[in-house]
C-alpha cells in the first residue's frame, strides 16, 4: 500500500472510515478492519459520535493485540443520543474536548490517539480556546497530532496558530468537489493535508445504494427521490468509463481523488469485507491526463443535485472571534 504523510503521521493513502450508514454491526464492522489491516491500510478513522460510541468501541476491540499496526484517528464535538441518527448540537468547549478525549480512550482502550479531530465547528466557542485544549492533550500525551473537519478558512489559519494541524477532514469527492476552490489551496500553503471522508458520495459514485429505515441517508437530500435518479444519471458516465478500463466505478473515482494530490488521503467506509479489497486496489490506479480530464467533464462542480446532507451545513463555518 503507497503511503502519505499528514504531519508526522505516515497513513495508507487509502485508509479506512468506520461509519456505517445503519446500525453498527459488531461482526461486520470488526470483519472489514481485519481485511483492511490485512491488506496494508494502516489508519482507521472512527468517532465518538458514531453509533454513540459504538464505533469507537468495536475498533477498540478489532485492533486488540495490534495496536501498533494502526493510526488510530477518531473526532469529539458532534452530539448524538442512542437511536437518534440526526445531530443533536455540537459541543467544542475545552471542558468537553477533554472529557470527550478520556472517554473516547477507555473505549478504544488504548493510551494515545493518533489523531484527534474536532468534529464540528461550535458557533459558540472561539477556536482558539477548543484548540488550545487540544493542545493540552498532545502535551499530556493523550494526542499524537489534531485536526479540524470541515472549517472554514479563517478558522483554520486561527487553529493552525495555535497549535499545527496535521490533518483538515472535508468532505471531497466526484460528486463534492468544494474543497479545490479555497480550502486545498490553503492546506497546501499551510502544510496541512486533507483527509476526504465520503469519497465515493456515500455510495451515490457506485451505484449500490440501498436506503434502509435505520440508514441516516434518508434524510440527505442527495438521496430524495428526484435528485437520486438525477445524480445516478450522473453517475453513468463514470461505470461507462470504468467498464471501459476494466476496473470498477469506485476504484476509479478513487484513483481521480488520490491524483489530485500526494497530500491527500481518502477513508471510503464500507459495511462488506469484500469492498476492502475493490478500494485499496484503487491506490494502484494511475489516470492520464486525458482520463482526468473525462471525469471532470463529467463532474464540474455543483454538478450533484440537492444538497450534501442536513448537518453539513457546516463547511466554510467559521468559529466566532475570542
Amino acid at each position: 500500500m503507497k503511503t502519505r504523510r499528514l504531519g508526522p503521521l505516515e497513513v495508507s493513502a487509502i485508509s479506512l472510515g468506520c461509519f456505517t450508514y445503519g446500525a453498527a454491526d459488531e461482526r461486520e464492522l470488526a470483519a472489514v478492519v481485519d481485511r483492511a489491516l490485512a491488506l496494508g491500510v494502516t489508519m482507521l478513522d472512527t468517532a465518538d459520535s458514531y453509533g454513540v460510541g459504538e464505533s469507537e468501541r468495536i475498533v477498540g476491540q478489532a485492533i486488540r493485540g495490534r495496536r501498533e499496526r494502526v493510526v488510530l484517528a477518531t473526532k469529539f464535538g458532534n452530539i448524538r443520543q442512542p437511536g437518534d441518527l440526526r445531530p443533536r448540537g455540537v459541543c467544542a468547549r475545552p471542558e468537553y474536548a477533554r472529557e470527550a478525549c478520556d472517554a473516547s480512550l477507555r473505549r478504544l482502550g488504548v493510551d494515545r490517539i493518533d489523531l484527534y479531530y474536532l468534529h464540528r465547528v461550535d458557533p459558540e466557542v472561539p477556536i482558539e480556546d477548543t484548540v488550545g485544549a487540544m493542545g493540552d492533550l498532545v502535551r499530556a500525551g493523550k494526542v499524537r497530532c489534531i485536526g479540524l473537519s470541515e472549517a472554514g478558512p479563517q478558522t483554520i489559519r486561527r487553529a493552525h496558530a495555535v497549535h499545527p494541524l496535521a490533518a483538515v477532514q472535508n468532505e471531497y469527492s466526484l460528486v463534492t468537489r468544494d474543497p479545490e476552490a479555497v480550502t486545498l489551496p490553503l492546506l497546501r500553503s499551510l502544510g496541512i493535508g486533507l483527509v476526504a471522508f465520503s469519497p465515493l458520495g456515500r455510495g451515490l459514485l457506485t451505484g449500490a445504494v440501498e436506503i434502509a429505515s435505520n440508514d441516516a441517508r434518508r434524510f440527505f437530500p442527495r438521496f430524495h427521490d428526484a435528485n437520486r435518479e438525477k445524480n445516478a444519471n450522473l453517475a453513468a458516465g463514470l461505470h461507462a468509463m470504468a467498464n471501459r478500463r476494466g476496473v470498477s466505478a469506485a476504484q476509479l473515482a478513487l484513483a481521480w481523488l488520490l491524483s489530485q494530490g500526494e497530500d491527500i488521503v481518502a477513508i471510503p467506509g464500507t459495511k462488506r469485507a469484500s469492498r476492502v479489497a475493490e478500494n485499496v486496489l484503487a491506490a494502484e490506479l494511475r489516470l492520464n491526463e486525458a482520463e482526468r480530464a473525462e471525469l471532470e467533464r463529467l463532474f464540474p462542480p455543483g454538478a450533484a443535485a440537492g444538497a450534501r446532507g442536513p448537518d453539513l451545513d457546516a463547511l466554510g463555518r467559521e468559529a466566532p472571534p475570542r
